[in-house]
């Protein structure tokens, strides 16, 4: 089957056909690092590393660029509030989002550029747009004529003439209040670069048809981010890199929001919840699982309940791989995923279908278990395995070794611990003091621990109650 994506711009499910047989080029829109992110930052870059895994899969060398705008308004507001250095906050913040990208189990990007370390591309972009009559300078700013494109609001859908935009606080001499800035002029005491327009900083969108280019080149294959930059950033990316000359992305991919209430997570709303807080309550593997479920198109509306369903859920694929391992030994991925999950993968990556097709095969697999069939119990947990490896989500790899899945120091201990328990129980069973082995196993589900005995002894495993 062919891979096949929605694309924003088209507005339907498009079969991907790569720019470069065999390559696949992907810039993502990353953070803007005013604050420490919460889920909901995080989804996007979760979603996108879901992707990006399942192009490598299907045997594409992937470039992967994730920029960081590390200077903006809210930036500058917050070091006037705190007394901080903008860098500062900038690089503490960044360090928070690559502290959360990594602790989801993300693959850092093939390169992951910083706004401020490309003025002189920004420079040069705007030469040539004044130059092209596309762009004009005006008390220090550089503002794009959105009527000199007629592209322009193409992939939001969009009528200029409908369109309100008011100027912004400080954008003076602009020919009409629908232009938007590309340099903005710098204000006593805020951080400047000199250029030939004048001392000041560069505009949010600039910024990202600089770096794209200088990464991508002038085409490149998927541009992504939140549906909430479809307009205005995206669309006036769109406008300055083909007004520039670039022909930009061939797709558009857009993930939608996390939601708590019905309103899009933000730190405005005050609605947030922090990355660096949830991992704290949450196991990562299980918030990776939790995020990177839904398709990436649907909206994901926060609660505890769905977060407990989500442990619920990825304990029992941990559960299954934990007794497979106990009957026939840790067994290494499949080379291929089944056919049914590749399948749900090459349409639009469909992660819902796919992990359906998951826990299908737990199901079989715990059914082997239960008839002691070595080699359909193997086959099973390989193929499992397979699967949560595209998605990132393997509990047995490496990666997550220190995270608190069932090859962690923490587990162990645990485990040491709870075998103390349950010799005490057996002990109690074998003297025939039924009363204080019921006892014990109570106690024990009170903590949250399921006890099955088996042939080989008793086990236990988080009961996700």
């Amino acid at each position: 089957m062919t891979l096949r994506l929605y694309d924003t711009s088209a507005r339907q499910i498009r079969d991907f056909s790569p720019l470069v047989p065999g390559c696949v080029s992907i810039y993502l829109c990353g953070a803007t690092v005013q604050a420490a992110p919460h889920i909901g930052h995080i989804r996007s870059g979760l979603n996108f590393d879901i992707m990006r895994r399942w192009f490598a899969y299907r045997g594409y060398a992937v470039t992967f660029v994730r920029n960081v705008t590390d200077i903006d308004d809210k930036i500058i507001a917050k070091s006037a509030e705190q007394g901080r250095p903008w860098w500062a906050i900038g690089y503490e913040n960044e360090r928070a989002f690559n502290a959360a990208y990594d602790g989801l189990g993300c693959l850092p990007p093939t390169y992951e550029p910083r706004a401020t370390g490309h003025i002189p591309e920004m420079v040069e972009m705007m030469r040539v747009l004044i130059d092209r009559g596309h762009a004009y300078a005006a008390d220090g700013n550089v503002y794009f004529d959105v009527r000199s494109y007629a592209g322009y609001l193409a992939l939001s859908n969009q009528e200029l003439d409908n369109l309100l935009q008011p100027s912004g606080e400080g954008e003076t001499g602009k020919r009409d209040p629908r232009d938007f800035a590309m340099w903005k002029a710098a204000k006593p005491g805020e951080p400047a670069w000199m250029t030939p327009f004048g001392p000041g900083r560069p505009g949010w969108h600039l910024e990202c048809s600089a770096m794209a280019h200088k990464y991508l080149g002038s085409a490149f294959d998927i541009h992504g981010g939140g549906v909430d930059l479809v307009f205005p950033h995206h669309e006036n990316e769109i406008a300055q890199s083909k007004a520039y000359g670039d022909e930009f992305a061939l797709y558009w991919a857009h993930n939608a929001w996390v939601t708590m209430s019905g309103e899009k997570m933000s730190k405005s709303l005050g609605n947030s919840v922090l990355v660096s807080e949830m991992v704290k309550k949450w196991r990562p593997i299980v918030l990776r699982y939790y995020l990177g479920g839904p398709h990436y198109r649907s909206t994901i509306e926060y609660s505890e309940e769905s977060l407990r369903e989500a442990e619920s859920a990825f304990g029992r694929i941990e559960g299954f791989l934990q007794r497979a391992g106990e009957l026939v030994g840790e067994t290494a991925p499949a080379p291929e995923v089944p056919a049914a999950f590749a399948e749900a993968m090459d349409d639009d990556f469909s992660v819902p279908q796919a992990l359906a097709v998951v826990h299908t095969t737990v199901r079989q697999g715990n059914a082997a278990l239960g008839e002691s069939d070595k080699p359909a119990v193997a086959t099973a947990a390989a193929e499992v395995r397979a699967m949560l490896g595209v998605l990132g989500l393997d509990p047995l790899d490496p990666s997550w070794a220190s995270e608190g899945g069932s090859s962690s120091e923490l587990t162990s201990a645990v485990d040491t611990l709870v075998r103390l328990v349950l010799d005490q129980r057996q002990a109690a069973r074998e003297r025939k003091d039924y009363a204080t082995a019921d006892a014990i196993r109570d106690e024990l589900k009170r903590a949250g621990l399921a006890i099955e005995d088996t042939p080989s002894g008793p086990r236990w495993e988080l009961s996700g109650e």
